[in-house]
């Protein structure tokens, strides 16, 4: 029992190391004299779903590009830099607010030789980056070793075509990993702690947007547009016509109009499908995250909004809706029905138009391939649903409330929000060309305007073109005003460079506020590991180790969204002392280092390598942000915490380690 017992626990061990050891690209390295003085170096990653690799020359600031990197060269020379190979994905990524490349699947990247003559010998190391929705690895070479002799037979050494596979690192490896071989890294503080580590659980990463979500968005985006005067007013004439065309078969009137809201749910669900199958979940992804469509919605959006104030009327062609109508009246049975349907979503097009591209592009973002189709059976549902049950029940049409200037009011409203979502849109393009005409405060300044007028609007204070006269406001018309006044005065504090969680996701990085008096930051105590658990034993203080990364924007998103909090801010700055790691740091070390990891020789070559190695060995992971507590011997005090902006969370992660160490 004891065996079995151990193997689960074991077993268990490994599993939970895999899950934090990640390497989800496998790498093959060739070799090929093209002729005596050419010859190339091949590297073809194949890369795990939902993952993708960094293409080459992306830019400061952003994430890690592919290099080629030389430690010794005889006998050749590089010929120009390196090139990346097949179908690059081209896109502004949101997470490092520029325009990116990189490969999915497969990564091809190539860098051509001049043979000199004679012997030729080439080491070095590709290094690259990779990403997926989460995380990001660290920089992470693939290194090689190649030599032969321009016009020598083909042997084991210098072949016309050598390969270097690089297999997966198994994970169960990664716990026995030796101690490093230079001394200047070794010692009691650097021995690996994974099983400690893992005996405390893992922390639990927040699932991607659920389909019970988006069927809900979806369906509220249908509900406001019922109440919009394309659709309302066409509820009782559509229903009443049913039932006067039925008068003596009560029944088939029912029928009628059930079949009709059926019709609905089939014209949206087949658009929702029809964007599917034309895009595909990734590249609506890739649509809705490039620069040049953000700024063409942004520019739809804008021009909806004006129609929704009253400047001009958009519709369809009349001839669309005149063919589709007469078309109906010239069938009967189900497709007359269903003609009926169409003609109304047709009809209802200026006023479901901008909910619909609104939802679909935002649904597009999740990642998942069924987003738009369920988000338009949400959407379609709450369209169809008022047709059916005033069918059931007649009764009701007499306490409906009436089409009247409300209405107009809605409408009005939903211009005002897609005014304050274009500047969403508009904020995406402004970052990935670098205009710099929408920073932060830029952009805070004509949310709050536009809330704040939005509220007067509600008030009163405000007419436009297809207003009433009728001066009294309702109850739920001053809630409304009362809320968008109160937001758009949260939003005031963001001018001084507050942080406005609520809105961390439309408005543009704090990286382009020009104006911060915000202080309530953390910042870490030092950024090498041994002299800060030096400080930390003679402090006699716990020790969080951040391991993190320059090009990490869920790094800074933790930084903005959960360290800023008082209690996080407070127990970190005052309880921990805090050692930053950066993987990506660039320094080069004073001389390289050699290592043995799973039973392979590395070479360190920058404090980044060195920090990352850190992270690997000793505690099992590879990737950022990573948050570990530990003690003055470096042995762990909880389960580690990887990106979850869960404040409530995050506090018990370090009370917990906190409590540990006092025991």
């Amino acid at each position: 029992m004891k065996k079995i017992v151990s193997f689960l626990m074991l077993s268990f061990i490994a599993i939970a190391v895999f899950a934090q050891f990640q390497e989800p690209v496998t790498w093959n390295v060739k070799f090929e004299k093209l002729s005596d003085t050419e010859a190339e170096i091949s590297f073809v990653g194949q890369i795990e779903r939902g993952w993708h690799v960094y293409s080459t020359d992306l830019g400061d600031g952003g994430p890690i590009s592919a290099t080629f990197n030389v430690d010794k060269i005889a006998g050749a020379k590089a010929d120009g830099a390196l090139k990346p190979v097949g179908k690059e994905v081209s896109a502004f990524d949101k997470m490092f607010s520029m325009q990116v490349r990189y490969f999915e699947k497969r990564a091809q990247f190539v860098q051509k030789l001049t043979l000199e003559g004679g012997p030729y010998e080439v080491t070095g190391y590709l290094e690259y980056g990779a990403c997926n929705d989460e995380n990001c690895l660290p920089p992470t070479p693939v290194e090689f070793s190649f030599k032969g002799e321009v016009g020598a037979v083909a042997n084991a050494t210098s072949n016309a075509t050598e390969e270097i596979a690089t297999e997966e690192t198994p994970a169960a490896e990664v716990a026995e990993t030796p101690a490093p071989a230079n001394e200047s890294i070794s010692g009691d503080l650097w021995t690996p702690v994974i099983d400690k580590l893992q005996s405390f659980g893992t922390t639990e990463v927040p699932t991607d947007i659920s389909l019970w979500a988006i069927f809900i968005a979806g369906f509220l985006g249908g509900f406001v547009a019922l109440f919009t005067p394309c659709v309302w007013p066409i509820i009782p004439m559509t229903v009443s016509f049913f039932l006067k065309r039925n008068k003596n078969d009560k029944a088939k009137g029912i029928r009628d109009a059930w079949t009709y809201g059926a019709s609905i749910v089939v014209i949206y669900v087949t658009l929702g499908l029809a964007i599917t199958l034309i895009f595909g979940a990734s590249a609506l992804n890739a649509l809705s995250t490039n620069a040049v469509f953000n700024l063409l919605f942004c520019l739809m959006l804008v021009v909806f909004a004006a129609s929704f104030f009253g400047a001009f009327e958009i519709t369809l062609p009349s001839k669309w809706s005149n063919a589709v109508d007469s078309k109906a009246e010239a069938t009967t049975g189900l497709l007359s029905i269903f003609l009926m349907a169409f003609t109304l979503a047709l009809v209802s097009f200026s006023c479901t138009g901008p909910i619909i591209g609104f939802l679909l592009v935002e649904l597009g973002t999740s990642g998942s391939i069924l987003a738009p189709t369920i988000g338009m059976l949400g959407f379609a549902i709450a369209l169809a649903l008022p047709f059916t049950l005033f069918a059931l029940f007649p009764t009701w049409l007499k306490s409906m409330p009436k089409s009247g200037g409300w209405m107009n009011v809605i409408k009005v409203t939903l211009g005002f929000i897609e005014l304050a979502f274009a500047l969403k849109f508009l904020s995406v393009a402004d970052l990935a060309y670098g205009w710099r005409i929408l920073d932060r405060e830029t952009f805070l300044a004509i949310w709050i305007a536009l809330f704040a007028l939005l509220a007067l609007y509600l008030l009163g204070k405000i007419k436009f073109p297809h207003d009433d006269d009728d001066t009294k406001i309702g109850v739920p018309r001053f809630f409304l005003a009362l809320a968008s006044l109160s937001f758009a005065i949260y939003m005031v504090p963001g001018l001084w460079g507050a942080p406005l969680k609520a809105i961390s996701a439309f408005s543009p990085p704090m990286s382009t506020q020009d104006f911060n008096l915000y202080t309530n930051e953390v910042h870490a105590q030092f950024d090498d590991y041994d002299l800060g658990m030096a400080y930390a034993r003679q402090h006699g203080k716990p020790v969080m180790l951040d391991f993190t990364g320059y090009g990490c924007v869920n790094c800074r998103k933790m930084e903005l969204a959960v360290w800023t909090d008082n209690r996080v801010s407070d127990l970190i700055n005052n309880d921990y002392v805090l050692i930053t790691l950066y993987v990506d740091n660039k320094t080069p070390l004073p001389a390289p280092m050699k290592v043995v990891e799973n039973g392979k020789e590395r070479t360190l070559r920058t404090v980044g390598d060195k920090w990352s190695y850190l992270q690997r060995v000793k505690f099992g992971a590879n990737a950022q942000p990573f948050y570990v507590l530990i003690d003055n011997d470096g042995q762990p005090l909880n389960k580690s915490y990887s990106y979850n902006e869960d404040i409530p969370a995050y506090i018990d992660f370090l009370e917990t380690g906190l409590e540990n160490y006092k025991k």
